[in-house]
């Protein structure tokens, strides 16, 4: 049995890990590589995992860990949905609540601060929940799926995007630059993710890999760190702390390598609450 002092040790690990991956998220170098989605697929994606769960005007989503806000509009855009969005960086909200008044979908979306293991909103609430690249970001999977099951109608539906590992660990040369990109050290195996959901009380309706969107990211990455290391050479773009360009570039590189040999990949999960 853990004593109290590894409990508040590992809730003290949880919290620094989720408050790394919001910092990441927000710094100027993640919004150079990764742009307005921080995701594989982007919003094309996005607008397909809309699609897989028949979103409409009448439908309520949750989007958990929302990030900038890009995901939520684009839905409400799209189809007409009301999104609420749950982000872990107060920061990130702020910019997801500006960009939502920007593009005139203010009354449709709207986002506040929460944790995707503990989520503030009440139960059998939401017609669909989507959650993009960030649960293996999570500390505690099977206290989320939990809440996923949670806060869903009967009937509601789980729309997972996530990027999965085909092997026992992440390379060692990979670990810096998936921190960079995603956060996504606790990347898990396809099977994993649908345990959790199970384990959750979640039946599992679709699985669909979209390893290709993974590999045209990376390969976006590769080509923004040369304009990046460019501009920072000429003096026109500052960057807080100094950037091993050479070792992030050799990490990119080792990255798409290991996508072609399919130790890593990305994939779609719909599940339904009974």
């Amino acid at each position: 049995m853990n004593s109290e002092h590894e409990t508040a040790a590992a809730s003290s690990d949880d919290l620094n890990l989720k408050s790394c991956c919001a910092n990441v998220y927000q710094s100027d170098l993640a919004r150079l590589l990764l742009g307005e989605s921080f995701h594989p697929g982007g919003t094309v994606l996005t607008e397909q995992l809309g699609s897989l769960l028949r979103l409409g005007p009448d439908k309520q989503v949750l989007d958990v860990a929302a990030g900038q806000g890009t995901s939520a509009i684009h839905l409400a855009q799209r189809f007409g949905c009301h999104v609420r969005g749950i982000e872990y960086s107060a920061l990130a909200v702020e910019r997801a609540t500006e960009a939502a008044r920007a593009a005139g979908v203010d009354k449709l979306v709207t986002f506040e601060q929460g944790d995707a293991e503990h989520l503030p909103v009440p139960a059998a609430s939401y017609d669909a929940l989507i959650c993009e690249c960030a649960f293996c970001t999570f500390p505690n999977k099977s206290i989320a799926a939990a809440e996923f099951l949670r806060v869903l109608k009967p009937g509601g539906q789980v729309g997972l995007s996530d990027l999965t590992r085909n092997v026992a660990a992440v390379p060692a040369d990979l670990q810096g630059l998936l921190a960079w990109i995603a956060c996504i050290a606790d990347a898990q195996p396809l099977e994993s993710y649908v345990r959790y959901l199970t384990q959750a009380g979640l039946t599992i309706q679709m699985l669909e890999p979209h390893d290709e969107a993974l590999a045209e990211m990376v390969k976006a990455i590769q080509g923004k760190l040369l304009g990046v290391e460019l501009l920072v050479k000429l003096n026109k773009l500052q960057l807080p702390g100094e950037i091993d360009f050479a070792q992030a570039k050799a990490m990119a590189k080792s990255a798409a390598a290991a996508i072609q040999a399919h130790q890593f990949g990305y994939a779609v999960i719909i599940a339904l609450k009974p």
